[in-house]
């Protein structure tokens, strides 16, 4: 017991200072709603900003929009204030961190557990099987987003238990079931010989690492059909305004992996394979919970539709595969930086200490990711209700005159205007919680190595790396600030170009370090460099003309032009 209490105390410190860190960021989650940027249109409802679990919350104020007679509001919708966004999700940032605190856990019971030595050999194998299974996993996130999209839009025409409503969770659910099951027997035939080309002949040649890395990936990937499953289940709870079930269903998930981890790594001294177990397990007491949930609340005849074919007339299974291009490109862009990290930090010298090192701050970069990519999630939630009635009276427009210049149009200017505060905001938002995620999450490489391994040689070279984490959650606001923006504003070209040209620089820099045989603070000096291009191409995509603008407007003696408000009426003046 006294084992376990060291080790409680230790992960409730870091915890804590986690979630002190993530209470700065108030954004969405990022299985919630895309609204009105994938070819979806908006009529002329009222959309409400709720609290998602608090049902004694007062709703935000019902924001006009833009129809099909073409007419603009006459008034543009107030920007919301920081209490709406905490409102609306904190309750949902829980979901965001249950995944990396699993492999974080994971992390910490296998670095704590065994000999030093052993420490460091299973660490180095749970690196890359990590990555490999989330990365797998990861893949289908565009079934969530598009199970939140398509149900909350389902939901605002029809109403909460409508066939059509209904048919978005049956169809998410079968598709979701069914590519699990998929997925699950491609892993368990294809794991062995992909995870030695992801990590590289001379990282396999180490002994036993291979082996264990693949025992990994082959139980997780038992749970492959539930885990697909969890997600779609909790997008559409999400999109009902329900954020307590799957926080309930994450509480069941996380006990359940804590003390999986406790009885089967620390006091049977299982490993990988027991750290494996764990989390497996924790996977299906979290789906269940959902399950009967979502029986009760989604559905008027208990009836999900998991293994049944929907019924004709329902919301297509295609309609959801069609959200796979343009976030894949997005997905794809990102694994593969973390592929090619892991498989150059594989193939470097000393092994197993780069490997190991490696996965400490991989870990940690994940743990502090969700606290930043909220914020992108807060864009595209709630940046719609400012661009979505201009573009839409400027099609209706441009129907009716085919010489008519949205770009002339003055009465869009005020829309615009508030986008781009809007968009602001939140760039300064992301800035003070990166700073303070960042801040704390360096802290563990540079001081507390000792939380995460118990070698000595590895809390040594992990030290170094705690500069390179900085920044790479510095600047993974404004990348995800500036991402959750483009995708709202809909230039998905523009995103997709900037990711194939990022991911096609990096892998040349990984691959001289390999040849060179540098070390493992290079590979991550890398990464910070490959962030700080993304945040600049996007930074200068949505502020570089309006700073452009105002510097013009300066040097003209015009002024700045800025948007107030006269009367309930929003007026662009000098």
């Amino acid at each position: 017991m006294t084992t376990f209490r060291k080790f409680a105390m230790k992960l409730s410190t870091l915890l804590l200072l986690a979630c002190q860190a993530g209470a700065f960021a108030s954004a969405f989650h990022p299985e919630s709603a895309i609204v009105s940027i994938h070819g979806q249109r908006l009529n002329n409802s009222k959309t409400r900003l709720t609290s998602c679990n608090d049902d004694d919350h007062r709703a935000a104020e019902e924001i006009s929009r833009g129809g099909a007679s073409g007419s603009l509001p006459k008034t543009v919708p107030p920007l919301p204030t920081f209490k709406q966004f905490r409102n609306f999700a904190f309750p949902c940032l829980a979901l965001w961190v249950a995944g990396p605190l699993l492999s974080l856990v994971d992390t910490s019971f296998i670095g704590l557990s065994g000999s030093a030595d052993q420490s460091a050999a299973q660490l180095a194998a749970l690196g890359p099987a990590t990555t490999f299974f989330d990365g797998a996993t990861y893949l289908f996130m565009f079934l969530n987003v598009a199970t939140t999209n398509l149900y909350s839009s389902a939901r605002a025409q029809t109403g909460d238990k409508s066939p059509k409503t209904e048919s978005v969770v049956r169809t998410a659910a079968n598709v979701a079931f069914r590519s699990g099951v998929g997925l699950m027997i491609f892993l368990l035939t294809f794991s062995k010989p992909l995870l030695k080309l992801y990590v590289g002949e001379k990282a396999a040649s180490s002994p036993g690492l291979l082996q264990s890395a693949c025992d990994y990936v082959n139980i997780r990937a038992l749970s492959m059909p539930t885990t697909l499953l969890l997600g779609v289940i909790q997008a559409a709870l999400l999109g009902a305004q329900d954020s307590v079930s799957p926080l309930i269903a994450i509480v069941y998930s996380t006990i359940c992996n804590v003390v999986g981890d406790f009885l089967l790594v620390n006091r049977f001294n299982m490993g990988l394979q027991g750290a494996a177990i764990a989390t497996t397990v924790a996977q299906y007491a979290a789906t269940a919970a959902l399950i009967v949930t979502a029986r009760r609340k989604l559905v008027r005849d208990k009836n999900l539709g998991i293994i049944s074919k929907p019924v004709d007339g329902a919301v297509s299974a295609r309609t959801f595969l069609g959200f796979a291009a343009p976030v894949l490109t997005l997905i794809l862009g990102k694994l593969a930086a973390f592929g090619f990290m892991t498989n150059s930090a594989a193939a470097l010298p000393g092994q197993p200490t780069p490997l190991a090192v490696h996965q400490i701050i991989l870990s940690l970069l994940f743990f502090c990711s969700p606290f930043l990519e909220v914020i992108s999630q807060t864009a595209q939630t709630f940046l719609p209700q400012f661009l979505a009635p201009p573009l839409e009276y400027a099609e209706q427009m441009k129907k009716r005159n085919s010489s008519y210049v949205a770009e002339k149009d003055t009465s869009l200017t005020p829309w615009y205007n508030s986008a781009q505060t809007f968009s602001t905001q939140l760039l300064g938002l992301g800035l003070v919680a990166a700073t303070v995620v960042a801040s704390t999450a360096s802290l563990i490489p540079a001081y507390f190595g000792h939380l995460i391994t118990q070698d000595a040689t590895v809390q040594q070279a992990v030290k170094p790396l705690a500069r390179y984490l900085w920044l790479g959650t510095f600047f993974w606001a404004p990348t995800a600030v500036g991402e959750g923006v483009l995708l709202a504003r809909r230039e998905l070209s523009f995103l997709a170009s900037v990711y194939l040209v990022s991911t096609a620089l990096l892998p040349p820099a990984l691959l001289r370090i390999k040849i060179l045989q540098g070390d493992v603070s290079q590979v991550w000096a890398c990464f910070a460099v490959f962030q700080i291009f993304r945040a600049s191409c996007f930074a200068a995509r949505i502020w570089g003309g309006p700073l452009l603008s105002r510097l013009d407007n300066l040097l003209r003696g015009n002024g700045p032009i800025r948007v107030s408000s006269v009367n309930g009426q929003s007026k662009a003046k000098k």
